[in-house]
């Protein structure tokens, strides 16, 4: 997939010696949690990164030419409270996930407009408590995989309210499956005989012209 890259990007990416940067962005509730694979904090576009050194792993992020929804898994080492609690405890599934490549130039200031490389959703978290410390690992689903997901609507009143909360255009449809229509008008006997065709019932609807 191409993307666009700022001229600084493009010039440290062609240069002999390359300094790449990754930053990891997830979404929780109780706020985001903002990765870097370096040391100490680092601000980026007014956003601040605590440094996950080594710690911070990420999968392969692989790509094709064909429309694949192609996960990756992201991995921290050595995580202690409180981010163990906001993993364990809050709400994580469906949740965004975005990971950016950057990179440094000569005197280790950021190159302004990393691009980002893979951008999903976190799907299920591994936590492996080991006392003091703890692994949690995240596999992340690929926002493409909103295609692959059935979503099945109905002509119901209930379904049109999810969208259009006050319309009641379909208020009537579930009386509408049972309901008998009879077209015309019925024809009342004056002891003349029916017309040609209706025999004497009634109830048979005159044709309209």
């Amino acid at each position: 997939m191409s993307r666009n890259l700022s001229s600084a990007m493009e010039s440290a990416v062609e240069a002999n010696l390359v300094r790449p940067i990754v930053l990891v962005t997830c979404a929780f509730d109780s706020g985001d949690l903002n990765l870097w694979n370096g040391i100490g904090n680092l601000t980026v576009n007014s956003v601040d990164y605590v440094g996950a050194g080594t710690l911070l792993n990420i999968g392969e992020i692989a790509e094709s030419s064909e429309l694949q929804a192609n996960g990756i898994t992201v991995t921290l080492s050595g995580i202690t409270d409180p981010l163990l609690a906001k993993a364990r405890d809050e709400d994580y599934q469906g949740r965004e996930l975005n990971v950016k490549l950057g990179a440094m130039d000569a005197v280790n200031d950021v190159i302004s407009n990393p691009v980002t490389v893979f951008s999903g959703f976190m799907d299920v978290m591994t936590i492996n408590d080991a006392g003091e410390t703890a692994t949690i690992q995240v596999s992340v689903e690929n926002r493409l995989i909103e295609f692959e997901r059935t979503r099945i609507r109905r002509y119901t009143a209930e379904d049109q309210k999810i969208d259009y909360p006050n319309d009641k255009g379909l208020e009537f449809v579930a009386e509408m499956a049972e309901k008998e229509i009879v077209w015309g008008r019925a024809i009342v006997g004056s002891g003349g005989g029916a017309a040609p065709g209706q025999g004497n019932d009634p109830a048979i609807p005159e044709q309209l012209p």
